[in-house]
């Protein structure tokens, strides 16, 4: 096979890892990006660079577990840990796409609501019905299709910008060093740019993406180039193009990430496209909303699905009804208060924070004999555990400055589902500890 050839069939045959990256390169993310860039210049450019590395090696680990397990990861949960692990990963994963459902919902309303003159609350209605109804009958790949070219053409115009903005390469080296800038503002943003490439969401998804693309254990060369080409270059490029050209323009001592807006941040773009900066940068902003709103509607009916035995299908009326029960309820979205880029930062580093558990599940199934008949490498299992590291110490320290600023009832809930999760993680580690110490590969006993 000649290497063109090669290219056009990885090119047909990948793609599970870049429905997870579309949904990685949302609104979200993108406002976690423009907030780092706009609000602490080149500071935090390590971390941009390190949520496309972990972002890759997390997406190889979760497709690795579905690949050599074919089944989706909570019913490997509960086959090997027990029935309450299973629930407690299923909560962990619904909540942050739950939150994530609200402020995505009302991205959507708020840019269609400045474009048309109509108000949030009427466009957040016609997208849950829109939602509901396309993904419930099964036509979403139009809306897609079309969400994603806008998407490309907004992160082709940052890259475009990349040639025009001033950028300052001595600055953009000295943001590689890692370190973090104080007060919640600081942890706040990093923890939302590394929740945007580490989620877990996507973690999850992983399982499910590559069984409904027919893949086996055979297919894992297909699914390195698969999680390289899309997490680790195009989502990489992605982050880069926009946290560098915000940086560059929109860097200064009056602007704070706390309070920025889309339309300040609309901005970044003015060097290349100048007066129809705020129109594009608002299209692409509705263009990844709506295709990351599809995409995360149906995480929830997916494990819920596969906890409760139901079809992952719309042909079983159960899963219709739960993905139409999440797409009516993201136009609660609409009402949530607070500027629209903190909120959907926010909506990252609360999904972070339940991030490592799902992680340490993964690496811990991973080296489960009874589960995987494979090990991964030590490479592979020191990754794992440095992924986990990293995303607990980020989630660690934006709970600490959360603390520092003063605990509300939000906080209060988060710290507690922080606890939880942090404890189920720590047990996990004993009982790995135990296993390769007793050299047993037997289930454990279900907990509930």
């Amino acid at each position: 096979m000649s290497a063109l050839d090669r290219v056009r069939m990885y090119a047909r045959e990948t793609g599970p890892t870049w429905l997870a990256g579309a949904v990685a390169a949302g609104p979200a993310t993108m406002a976690s990006l423009v907030s780092g860039g706009a609000g602490f210049g080149y500071v935090l450019l390590w971390v941009v660079v390190l949520s496309a590395v972990l972002g890759a090696l997390s997406q190889y680990l979760a497709a690795r577990l579905g690949l050599l397990t074919e089944a989706g990861i909570v019913s490997v949960v509960e086959q090997r840990l027990g029935e309450g692990w299973a629930w407690l990963l299923v909560v962990d994963a619904v909540l942050a796409a739950g939150l994530a459902q609200l402020t995505i919902t009302k991205t959507v309303a708020g840019v269609s609501a400045a474009v048309t003159g109509v108000g949030p609350t009427v466009w957040a209605v016609v997208w849950g019905v829109v939602l509901a109804v396309g993904l419930a009958g099964g036509g979403y790949r139009a809306a897609e299709l079309g969400a994603k070219l806008l998407v490309s053409v907004v992160v082709l115009a940052f890259v475009a910008s990349l040639f025009v903005v001033p950028v300052d390469l001595g600055a953009a080296a000295g943001g590689l060093v890692p370190r973090l800038p104080t007060g919640v503002s600081g942890a706040l943003v990093a923890a939302g740019i590394l929740g945007g490439a580490v989620h877990v969401t996507l973690v999850t998804m992983q399982s499910y993406t590559t069984r409904a693309r027919g893949w086996t254990r055979e297919d894992m060369g297909l699914a390195r180039v698969d999680v390289a080409a899309s997490m680790l270059c195009a989502f990489g490029v992605y982050s880069l193009a926009i946290f560098l050209v915000t940086a560059a323009v929109l860097y200064g001592p009056n602007v704070d990430a706390g309070e920025l807006t889309a339309t300040a941040a609309a901005q970044a773009l003015g060097p290349l496209v100048g007066e129809n900066a705020r129109w594009l940068f608002l299209s692409g902003l509705w263009g990844a909303s709506v295709s990351t709103l599809g995409a995360n509607t149906v995480v929830p009916p997916f494990l819920l699905a596969d906890k409760l035995g139901w079809e992952r299908d719309v042909s079983d009326p159960r899963y219709r009804a739960a993905v139409v029960g999440v797409a009516l309820a993201g136009i609660g979205g609409v009402f949530v208060s607070g500027e629209l880029f903190p909120l959907l930062v926010l909506t990252l580093a609360f999904g972070l924070v339940g991030t490592p558990f799902a992680l340490a599940l993964v690496v811990y199934l991973l080296n489960d004999p009874g589960a995987v008949p494979e090990p991964p490498s030590t490479a592979a299992n020191v990754g794992g555990v440095v992924l986990i590291a990293v995303t607990a110490v980020t989630a660690g320290s934006f709970l600490r400055e959360r603390v520092a600023a003063g605990v509300g009832p939000v906080t209060l809930f988060v710290l507690a589902f922080a606890g939880v999760l942090g404890a189920a993680t720590l047990v996990l580690l004993a009982l790995f500890v135990r296993e390769r110490v007793g050299g047993g590969d037997a289930p454990v006993e279900p907990t509930g």
